[in-house]
């Protein structure tokens, strides 16, 4: 007897937990088949480049729910395309904008681990280390490497909507929109620099730093992709921002909570990396408009240590919880998600794909990895 094996959108979209597992599990060997051909073929013109993508290869099979990829496939689904096989494989794209932001990103943020594996630049300022006398050589080798190869990467990203077999005006208006999805990204990034020394920082500052640096990038943009390629009109492209920018602003307010309260193991990188780096998120901004001066002024001092020392985490967890700021900002994040719920519960779109937004929405609030 046949057993019924599932399409790729009814694989996709049952409910967000074990649909990211299913699209996960489709889409990883064809991310390490694509991977293995590019190398093979880079390996013929330089052995170094080649090895630094193999690491890029690992970093990124190493975790990951792939849920922009997903996002992708679910806007092209939700727009009414139908050729599964080409919108796997052109998902595949984001996937690598993603790695290619990511692998930059860990250079701005000097974090030397990413899903738990050493992060491109550490791996090859520690291989500087054998070639170059100086420490700051060989750290300058590694942040060097890191840069071009998230360029290199940016740039197989690109080419996988460019070959995906769309149509040429679908492909062109999604590679129109993705430099636009990076281009935000960028402004994002360096508003949260800036913040870092910037006095006068308002929740709205926050949160608009929070829609371009994650959630164009991570919900609004793959929904905006897949619909495009699927020949998606301005209405449907806005139904679909209008849920996941809210979606995308919790995606990066759980990410917060988790980089000071998570472990390792779960997010894979060092757990207060960013209280290292300073960063002014939004439980930071809550506790400094709700704790006692005292406590805004030890919050202040461990955000400029720049290495936080043995009881700063403690510390700064205590002062979040009882100002408020962790139970005010696990609100903001509930009232967003549940604007995102009502917006896409509205939309014209098919029930299978509300269905697994609104559930995409509830996962997101709820996660603990």
């Amino acid at each position: 007897m046949d057993v019924h094996e599932p399409s790729l959108r009814e694989a996709l979209f049952t409910d967000a937990k074990t649909g990211l597992e299913s699209f996960r599990e489709r889409i990883n060997p064809i991310l390490r088949e694509h991977f293995d051909t590019v190398i093979a073929e880079t390996a013929k013109e330089d052995e170094l480049v080649a090895g630094a993508l193999t690491e890029v290869r690992d970093i990124i099979l190493a975790g990951g729910k792939r849920l922009r990829a997903a996002m992708m496939c679910a806007g092209y689904f939700a727009a009414g395309g139908t050729d599964e096989d080409r919108i796997l494989r052109a998902s595949m794209s984001i996937e690598l904008v993603h790695a290619f932001l990511l692998i930059h990103d860990d250079v701005i943020d000097r974090d030397d681990l990413r899903h738990g594996r050493e992060s491109l630049h550490a791996r090859y300022a520690r291989y500087g280390t054998n070639v170059f006398e100086r420490t700051e050589d060989a750290d300058h080798f590694g942040d060097s490497i890191a840069i071009i190869l998230g360029d290199m990467v940016s740039a197989l990203g690109n080419d996988l909507i460019f070959t995906s077999g769309f149509s040429h005006e679908h492909v062109f208006r999604a590679l129109s929109e993705l430099q636009k999805i990076v281009s935000f990204t960028v402004i994002g990034q360096a508003m949260d620099l800036s913040f870092q020394f910037r006095k006068g920082i308002s929740r709205a500052d926050v949160l608009r730093m929070y829609e371009y640096k994650t959630a164009k990038y991570t919900v609004e943009g793959p929904l905006i992709l897949g619909s495009l390629l699927a020949g998606a009109d301005e209405g449907r492209t806005g139904l679909l921002s209008r849920y996941a920018v809210p979606t995308g602003v919790a995606f990066q307010i759980r990410d917060d909570i988790l980089g000071a309260f998570g472990t390792e193991d779960k997010i894979g990188k060092p757990v207060g990396s960013d209280i290292e780096e300073g960063k002014r998120t939004l439980p930071v901004l809550f506790a400094m408009e709700n704790a006692t001066r005292s406590e805004q002024a030890e919050l202040q001092a461990i955000l400029r240590k720049g290495v936080l020392e043995t009881g700063d985490l403690e510390r700064f967890r205590s002062i979040l919880r009882d100002s408020g700021a962790l139970d005010l900002s696990t609100d903001s994040m509930v009232q967003l998600v549940e604007e995102a719920k009502r917006s896409i519960g509205s939309a014209d779109i098919s029930n299978d794909a509300k269905g697994f937004l609104i559930s995409v929405a509830d996962y997101i609030s709820e996660r603990n990895f």
